[in-house]
């Protein structure tokens, strides 16, 4: 299979940068193949920002990063039309979203009507400046960061705007040995100079068009519908996760199966990934707040309740 292949090329490379974070890496090229966004919550200095360098060169794809801040303004991250006086007319100044993968650092920083600015291209691939759309990139690809401990001065991302984000995902610290290669391969300079391009958008494409053909069964697509309607109707849980969550599970387990060089999803395709999709759609009760329980562990606990129908 074409994909297969493609994703033990750029796991290798990344790995380069990113030491011993094989399953977290293939599941973030997943996304990226299924046409989704990333949320990586985690503490600085874990490697958010070089695995997104590193996936864009190992494509040899664009990329450009902002930093969110509270006074940065939508036109910041879209762009806007000025005015030429030589042309006598006015022309667009692209923004930093016009590119194939964007790193949004710190993404709660930034205030709604700037978090807002950005739904649009996760939903739909596109931004409209003074009245007029722009279609973004085909391999357009958002990884939005944020620190999962430290609240002040931050603005939480509404429900609509987390739902846009196929995954949330923690990169967590590497252990003893990993970093321990990290440090020696950091000991004249950054392996990120050194990787090079081991793909291209012709094989992403022909990737793309192989994962929709990945077949799903109806055992698997009731397995995901029962997944999804126990979130809606579990005693911890006050909001359930939507449509789109039941969506995104088949997508991306569509493009793990693919990874995996299986022509079909299997179940334990949906157990890897639930975890992933459906912990940030979902809103749980004050009480289950109090008791501190975890929207991570609660999707763990619902997959070994829900069983598949064969």
């Amino acid at each position: 299979m074409v994909t297969d292949t493609l994703a033990k090329k750029i796991v290798n490379n990344v790995e380069i940068v990113i030491k011993g974070k094989e399953e977290k890496i293939k599941m973030v090229l997943a996304v990226f193949l299924s046409n989704g966004h990333v949320l990586l919550e985690d503490v600085p200095g874990t490697g958010k920002t070089m695995l997104a360098r590193a996936l864009a060169k190992s494509f040899d794809l664009e990329f450009k990063r902002i930093q969110f801040t509270p006074d940065l303004l939508p036109n910041d991250l879209i762009g806007l039309y000025i005015y030429d006086k030589n042309k006598n007319e006015f022309i667009l100044k692209k923004g930093p979203i016009f590119t194939n993968i964007l790193l949004g650092d710190e993404i709660n920083r930034a205030t709604p009507r700037t978090q807002s600015a950005l739904l649009e291209s996760l939903a739909e691939n596109q931004v409209s400046i003074d009245g007029i759309t722009h279609r973004l990139e085909n391999n357009f690809f958002v990884i939005a960061t944020q620190n999962p401990i430290e609240f002040e001065g931050t603005f939480p991302l509404p429900e609509a705007q987390l739902d846009r984000f196929m995954i949330r995902l923690s990169l967590g610290y590497p252990d003893i040995e990993n970093e321990i290669n990290m440090l020696s391969s950091q000991e004249m300079k950054h392996p990120i100079y050194e990787i090079k391009s081991v793909s291209n958008e012709e094989e992403l494409l022909n990737s793309k068009k192989e994962i929709k053909s990945i077949l799903v069964s109806n055992e698997i697509k009731q397995y995901i519908v029962d997944i999804v309607n126990r979130t809606r109707n579990h005693k911890d849980i006050k909001v359930g996760a939507s449509p789109r969550g039941a969506i995104a599970l088949m997508q991306l387990s569509k493009s793990l199966a693919a990874i995996e060089g299986r022509e079909f999803v299997i179940p334990d395709d949906i157990k890897k990934i639930a975890p992933y999709v459906l912990s940030h759609r979902i809103i749980l009760k004050a009480e289950a707040k109090i008791k501190k329980v975890s929207s991570y562990r609660l999707i763990k606990d619902i997959l070994n309740e829900v069983k598949l129908i064969k």
